[in-house]
């Protein structure tokens, strides 16, 4: 009896040791470390309480990076799932399917950082009178206009073009997860809607999206939880200059550049916050399913 109670912590043992190590224990130390100052200065500082997260919804730079951050995940998180959607349902149509989605997908087999790479040549800028060796540019300049810093000194049309490069990457992701739902509708509902007299526009908005709906609801989730931890893109392009600052970004400087280890602790504590009821409700999603099946 004493041996059939041990058994399954023998399996899950070496699972929790690991979670612990890695995840509980750094989680709870970055907790508690967001609740002091700089340890390593002139002006040590120790306790501080709240000072770090008053800081977090007062500073002008944190204030911008949160506006940034609500931009990415409006955009990015609409475009994405409304293309994944759009090219899972068109495509299923399409003679040449595989190789279409093939290279919609190409994208995310690159990395965060060469696909920042790609696009900082994308929108290379130099002066009006020099060769331009950015594409958008040098379209730009044989249509005989002038040249435009698309990473620089436009707060609004910078910030998109990073997010244009979230979308880029991202879109290949939705389309499959989307495209798997689409195709696992019974053919016999669609034949039945189209004989009872519905157009294709009928069909997809009254027949397919609300089947595919819990799918839709997940795909998105999962985006949002991308998008408050973006880092890569916006740190390989830009490093948040020309108010481009986005809150991870923030949080990687405040650590590395400045050295104030409580300031980050409070932002990345923040953003575990922000993640956990979109977590939630995907948990939440999944068991209303299982409960269907």
């Amino acid at each position: 009896m004493h041996t059939g109670r041990m058994q399954p912590w023998l399996f899950i043992g070496p699972a929790l040791l690991l979670v612990t190590f890695f995840l509980v224990y750094p989680s709870i130390h970055t907790a508690v470390l967001s609740f002091f100052g700089r340890p390593y200065s002139a002006h040590a500082e120790g306790f501080i309480g709240f000072r770090n997260y008053q800081t977090f919804f007062t500073d002008k730079n944190m204030l911008m990076a949160l506006r940034n951050n609500a931009l990415w995940v409006v955009i990015l998180t609409t475009f994405t799932v409304s293309f994944g959607l759009i090219f899972a349902v068109l495509l299923d149509h399409v003679r040449y399917e595989k190789i279409i989605k093939s290279i919609v997908f190409i994208p995310m087999a690159i990395s965060m950082v060469g696909a920042s790479v790609i696009w900082k040549f994308v929108y290379a800028f130099r002066p009006a009178g020099a060769e331009q060796i950015g594409i958008l540019n040098a379209v730009v300049t044989a249509l005989g206009g002038q040249p435009i810093g698309w990473l620089i000194k436009r707060p609004w049309i910078n910030n998109l073009c990073l997010i244009i490069v979230g979308i880029w990457i991202w879109t290949g992701f939705c389309m499959v997860i989307l495209s798997a739902a689409y195709k696992g509708i019974p053919k016999e509902l669609l034949e039945a809607a189209r004989i009872d007299g519905a157009n294709e526009w009928q069909v997809f908005w009254r027949v397919i999206l609300p089947l595919m709906k819990p799918t839709v609801a997940v795909v998105t989730t999962t985006m949002v939880v991308f998008v408050l931890k973006i880092f890569d893109i916006v740190y390989v392009m830009t490093n948040g200059n020309f108010s481009t600052e986005v809150v991870a970004n923030r949080m990687y400087k405040e650590m590395f550049s400045y050295f104030r280890y409580g300031r980050a602790s409070a932002i990345a504590v923040i953003l575990l916050l922000l993640i956990i009821p979109v977590m939630l409700f995907n948990i939440r999603r999944f068991r209303e399913q299982e409960a269907i099946r």
